[in-house]
């Protein structure tokens, strides 16, 4: 089941943010007030009420593009397409909220986020070196969307 994650999921965010990525971590208070921010949405895949993965959203006013910040899937949820799933749920909640556009940056050296932002129809249009605190550069993807209904 996704839903937008709330204060009482901060615990297991933390968790599998530090079990997911080494450096370029989300910090605790920083979940926090994403967490009741205005121009964010975390959304939150569970099973059982196991956390299995989760998507972060910003959204600035007054432009129709929506980033995607983030996106961590568990060690034992990775290959049952919680990925692909929480980019769908993601790409609604975009257009849901009135955006025409989805970008995100992509470490340059990640073949499996690569892979799936690829094969969900997302066009690469540039490259940041030093995007990341270790140095590795970001491909830049966008995908355009339909509106919702």
């Amino acid at each position: 089941m996704i839903r937008p994650a709330n204060v009482r999921d901060l615990d297991a965010l933390v968790a599998l943010e530090n079990a997911s990525f080494k450096g370029d971590r989300i910090t605790r208070r920083s979940f926090g007030n994403l967490l009741r921010g205005r121009s964010s949405v975390i959304l939150a895949d569970f099973e059982r009420g196991v956390l299995r993965g989760y998507v972060l959203l910003f959204f600035r006013a007054g432009t129709r593009v929506g980033r995607l910040y983030s996106v961590a899937v568990a060690a034992a949820a990775r290959g049952h397409g919680v990925g692909r799933k929480l980019v769908r749920a993601a790409e609604r909640e975009t257009s849901r909220r009135g955006r025409d556009v989805l970008r995100l940056e992509i470490r340059k050296d990640n073949a499996a986020s690569l892979a799936l932002f690829r094969g969900a129809g997302y066009t690469e249009f540039g490259e940041t070196a030093g995007y990341y605190e270790d140095g590795m550069a970001a491909l830049r993807f966008e995908k355009a969307l339909r509106r919702a209904a």
